[in-house]
């Protein structure tokens, strides 16, 4: 069975966590707890951190399996 990438997006920022890549390291949890919840859905809170803090911890992920993209700025 595949398990799909899941998508946690705010105004300026999507992280894209792909379970089948994941190695349960545990490092974004306990580095990061604000925004990586281990017992709360959904686990990822992009409202926890500023979004220099989350991508920070997410370019540390081990497995990859944390990823994040800069969204778009809608011309006003």
């Amino acid at each position: 069975m595949r398990t799909k990438d899941q998508f946690f997006s705010n105004k300026n920022i999507t992280v894209t966590y792909s379970p089948t890549r994941c190695i349960n390291a545990e490092r974004c949890a306990k580095e990061l707890s604000s925004v990586f919840r281990q017992s709360v859905i959904p686990w990822i809170d992009l409202e926890g951190d500023s979004d220099e803090n989350i991508i920070s911890q997410v370019k540390k992920c081990p497995s990859g399996a944390l990823q994040f993209s800069l969204n778009k700025k809608q011309a006003s």
